[in-house]
């Protein structure tokens, strides 16, 4: 096995790993930073939600990863098989590599075996899931060609990447029954594992308003285990009385289970709920104080979301730079930033409409705008469909947003 050295090591090459790289290699020497990423693309997961609702080509979301490497990076192209902060050090299916600092951005595991049917499932015309470039197209055909019936949205118990995405694709479902005149003989059902329909009162208000308004029926707190797709039956357990219901469906997008990734929940930097345990102001581990992480993979108790990503990343490279150079504690004063849990979801809830959530760790409002972003607005709409995409691929992953 082959060994190597580096002064920062970036594990994972997702919007976490590309950012980070991109300012770090603005102050540290060329040759001093490596990047760990096995895939040859780089996919704009937000753009999504709208390819599968038919406004978005899947061509815009993706660009070669070669593409975003920033000068001076090296690319290990390659996976992580085991994370050893003791020995500062760790494999990939090639390599051992050594690090002087280790900056965990492995991103969040998509457990489409957590549902009992469901990767059969999906290989069928009527169950897709945008959580996947694989099925995002196939979404909105499902949608397209639908012609009645019930239509199934579903959103898991667990942390999930952009938690507003699996009820935005059922708005604009639910807009394009309407333009097919299909509405009146279908029913749009959604159905979650947790209690509440978003976090934060004020937004969540704005969102029942437009549920009840659209006539979309909700069960809260009933977890999908298990989908059959050739009888076209999902099981649920309902969280209050521990029952099994069986529910009937023509349709069904399916937001799948999520998990911290193996080779994180499998290593000591992991804390009790298997993601890397993190400071969650400073970014800083808890126990190892040359590892960072942010982004998905981190346990920071914020909504995993690209703007999350956005804000912890200038935190992350101000107090990683400090603690190289011994600026954490002097004179008892400390030079590391503080991330307050910023965070941002979009919530598309139609053609040309949109809700822009933005609050922190309290879920405090934290809004960018001078207006009320709990009103469905068509200029937020096209901020999200056409400038942070730009923003993202100009800005973000260039270091300079």
């Amino acid at each position: 096995m082959a060994k190597q050295h580096f002064k920062v090591l970036i594990a994972g090459g997702g919007t976490a790993g590309i950012c980070v790289a991109a300012r770090l290699a603005r102050q540290l020497p060329v040759g001093s930073i490596a990047l760990v990423e096995p895939a040859a693309t780089h996919w704009y997961q937000p753009l999504f939600t709208l390819v599968g609702g038919g406004a978005a080509s899947l061509s815009e979301a993706s660009r070669p990863m070669s593409s975003l490497i920033p000068d001076g990076v090296t690319w290990i192209r390659d996976s992580v098989t085991a994370i050893e902060p003791e020995q500062n050090k760790i494999n990939t299916t090639r390599d051992e590599i050594t690090y002087d600092y280790l900056v965990v951005a492995l991103g969040i595991k998509v457990d489409w075996a957590g549902i009992q049917g469901l990767q059969e499932a999906l290989t069928t015309d009527h169950v897709s899931s945008n959580y996947s470039e694989k099925y995002a197209e196939k979404t909105w055909r499902m949608i397209d060609t639908f012609k009645g019936g019930t239509a199934l949205f579903t959103f898991p118990g667990t942390p999930v990447k952009c938690a507003g995405a699996p009820q935005k694709i059922m708005y604009l479902a639910e807009e394009t029954f309407r333009r097919h005149n299909v509405r009146s003989n279908s029913k749009v059902l959604f159905t979650s594992a947790i209690d509440k329909i978003f976090t934060v009162k004020k937004y969540a208000d704005s969102l029942w308003k437009i549920i009840n308004e659209r006539n979309i029926e909700v069960k809260l707190r009933h977890e999908l285990v298990a989908i059959d797709a050739r009888n076209k039956v999902a099981t649920y357990k309902n969280l209050d009385d521990q029952t099994q219901i069986e529910v009937s469906f023509d349709i069904a997008h399916v937001t799948p289970p999520m998990t911290a990734p193996d080779v994180v929940r499998a290593s000591k930097i992991a804390g009790p709920t298997g993601f890397a345990e993190v400071d969650k102001h400073s970014l800083r581990h808890v126990r190892y104080g040359n590892v960072f992480a942010l982004g998905d993979a981190s346990n920071l108790p914020t909504s995993k979301t690209g703007a999350a990503i956005r804000k912890q990343v200038p935190v992350l490279v101000n107090n990683l730079i400090a603690v190289m150079n011994r600026l954490d504690s002097k004179d008892g004063i400390s030079s590391l930033k503080k991330y307050d849990g910023y965070t941002s979801c979009p919530l598309v809830t139609g053609y040309g409409k949109l809700i822009l959530a933005e609050f922190d760790y309290d879920l405090n409002l934290n809004e960018t705008f001078p207006f009320d972003q709990s009103k469905e607005r068509a200029s937020m709409y096209y901020l999200k469909r056409y400038a942070l995409p730009q923003l993202y691929w100009h800005g973000m992953l260039r270091g300079r947003a």
